[in-house]
């Protein structure tokens, strides 16, 4: 499976090459990554091949089925990103740029699961709201609970006045 996202690039010609990829649950079970219930986006990978280097413009559409932060409930989150990528030829393979990666001169191909991985998992946002919870639609015994332990405002509280803060503000 994994030879499905290797690209060989030795007997191309300079110029553009189109490759397209499914990406499922399978791929991340592969990657051992288990965040997402169901996957399912179109991965549209265009290579330009140059003398020195090659330029990778990934472009990956479709949905993903995560928990909800808040409910638990699932639900489809939109995937919709594009990413460009440099590959590059080196006697080093360590870079600081994320965009940029380089292969040892005499390489033959570019394995891009990885790329696809880091493009489709850094696009999850980190706190996932299900939509209806934004809109108020939601109804969940958790977020019931939730309003239920939710602290209650306290309209006294402003008109009574702290007597330590008060010591403190006398030094003033």
């Amino acid at each position: 499976m994994r030879s499905e996202y290797t690209i060989p690039f030795v007997g191309l010609k300079n110029g553009k090459h189109s490759f397209d990829y499914t990406i499922d649950n399978a791929f991340f079970d592969m990657q051992a990554y288990d965040d997402f219930s169901k996957v399912q986006i179109a991965v549209h990978l265009e290579m330009t091949k140059k003398e020195q280097l090659l330029e990778l413009d990934f472009h990956a559409k479709g949905i993903v089925e995560v928990p909800c932060d808040l409910s638990m409930e699932l639900f489809d989150l939109d995937v919709d990103v594009n990413y460009q990528q440099i590959v590059k030829f080196g006697s080093t393979t360590e870079t600081t740029d994320d965009d940029i990666i380089i292969l040892p001169h005499g390489t033959h191909e570019v394995d891009v699961a990885q790329s696809i991985y880091e493009l489709i998992v850094l696009t999850i946002p980190q706190k996932k709201i299900h939509p209806q919870v934004l809109d108020g639609t939601l109804q969940s015994d958790i977020l019931e609970k939730l309003k239920q332990l939710a602290p209650k405002e306290d309209s006294n509280k402003d008109q009574q006045n702290d007597p330590r803060w008060d010591k403190l503000k006398d030094l003033l």
